[in-house]
């Protein structure tokens, strides 16, 4: 697979996480908070709404046009302080699609997974 396959597949599996965990259902933001110049835009909503209105949103942008995609990342580092608050359900799952991302990102592969 290509790095944008498996982009798409990691992708699936956070907007699948973050809909299991009842994450994907936000208001989206006004557009004012996209002008944020803060890293996630924290100032201005919060981490699943960045997640899904940004990130998600120009990834898969990226993808759609077949654009070069960034070098690096590291969002699930940011998003396992931001998410804290829920209940390990909810919380790993969505935490590990993020990993996932990253290693895409950074490497151009998915992690393997381990087996059960």
């Amino acid at each position: 697979m290509t790095q944008h396959q498996q982009l798409a597949v990691a992708l699936e599996r956070l907007e699948s996480s973050m809909r299991a965990g009842d994450l994907w259902k936000q208001e989206p933001p006004p557009e004012e908070a996209f002008e944020s110049s803060e890293p996630f835009c924290i100032d201005t909503m919060t981490l699943p709404q960045w997640l899904r209105f940004v990130l998600c949103a120009r990834l898969r942008e990226s993808l759609e046009q077949g654009s070069a995609l960034p070098q690096q990342s590291q969002i699930a580092p940011a998003a396992e302080l931001q998410l804290q608050g829920l209940s390990t359900g909810r919380r790993l799952p969505v935490l590990e699609s993020l990993h996932d991302i990253d290693h895409v990102l950074n490497t151009g592969h998915l992690r393997e997974q381990a087996s059960s």
